[in-house]
Protein backbone atom coordinates (compact mmCIF):
# COMPACT_ATOMS: atom_id res chain seq x y z
CA UNK A 1 0.00 0.00 0.00
CA UNK A 2 1.15 3.30 -0.37
CA UNK A 3 -0.35 6.87 0.76
CA UNK A 4 -1.26 9.41 -1.68
CA UNK A 5 -1.82 13.17 0.13
CA UNK A 6 -3.74 15.80 -0.74
CA UNK A 7 -6.13 18.59 -0.21
CA UNK A 8 -9.88 17.83 -0.86
CA UNK A 9 -12.44 21.17 -0.28
CA UNK A 10 -9.60 22.92 1.71
CA UNK A 11 -8.80 20.12 4.18
CA UNK A 12 -5.53 17.90 4.04
CA UNK A 13 -6.42 14.50 4.08
CA UNK A 14 -4.30 10.90 2.65
CA UNK A 15 -5.83 7.67 1.32
CA UNK A 16 -3.96 4.90 0.64
CA UNK A 17 -4.02 2.20 -2.38
CA UNK A 18 -2.23 -0.61 -4.09
CA UNK A 19 0.48 0.60 -6.30
CA UNK A 20 -1.54 -0.75 -9.24
CA UNK A 21 -4.30 1.82 -8.61
CA UNK A 22 -1.96 4.58 -8.20
CA UNK A 23 0.03 3.83 -11.58
CA UNK A 24 -3.48 3.82 -13.12
CA UNK A 25 -4.64 7.13 -11.55
CA UNK A 26 -1.28 8.40 -13.00
CA UNK A 27 -2.22 6.75 -16.04
CA UNK A 28 -5.95 8.52 -16.03
CA UNK A 29 -4.92 11.39 -15.12
CA UNK A 30 -2.36 12.11 -18.32
CA UNK A 31 -4.96 10.73 -20.48
CA UNK A 32 -7.52 12.89 -19.37
CA UNK A 33 -4.63 16.06 -18.67
CA UNK A 34 -6.75 16.51 -15.22
CA UNK A 35 -4.45 16.28 -12.07
CA UNK A 36 -4.73 13.49 -9.70
CA UNK A 37 -5.96 15.82 -6.89
CA UNK A 38 -9.03 16.71 -9.22
CA UNK A 39 -9.93 13.54 -10.05
CA UNK A 40 -10.25 12.29 -6.71
CA UNK A 41 -12.04 15.45 -5.25
CA UNK A 42 -14.45 14.39 -8.05
CA UNK A 43 -15.13 11.07 -7.02
CA UNK A 44 -15.00 12.42 -3.22
CA UNK A 45 -18.32 14.65 -3.98
CA UNK A 46 -20.17 11.61 -6.19
CA UNK A 47 -19.08 8.67 -3.43
CA UNK A 48 -21.35 7.48 -1.21
CA UNK A 49 -21.56 8.80 1.90
CA UNK A 50 -21.18 5.47 3.80
CA UNK A 51 -18.17 4.48 1.16
CA UNK A 52 -14.49 5.18 2.12
CA UNK A 53 -12.43 7.43 -0.28
CA UNK A 54 -10.01 5.01 -1.18
CA UNK A 55 -12.91 2.36 -2.16
CA UNK A 56 -14.37 4.83 -3.74
CA UNK A 57 -11.17 5.54 -5.50
CA UNK A 58 -11.00 1.98 -6.88
CA UNK A 59 -14.45 1.34 -7.48
CA UNK A 60 -14.58 4.27 -10.08
CA UNK A 61 -11.05 3.50 -11.76
CA UNK A 62 -12.86 -0.33 -12.40
CA UNK A 63 -16.12 1.52 -13.56
CA UNK A 64 -13.74 3.76 -16.03
CA UNK A 65 -11.42 0.56 -17.68
CA UNK A 66 -14.84 -1.04 -18.36
CA UNK A 67 -16.34 1.72 -20.15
Amino acid sequence: MKKISLSLSGHQTSISLEPEFIDALQYISKLTRQPIAKIIDEIDENRDINTNLSSAVRIWILKYFRK
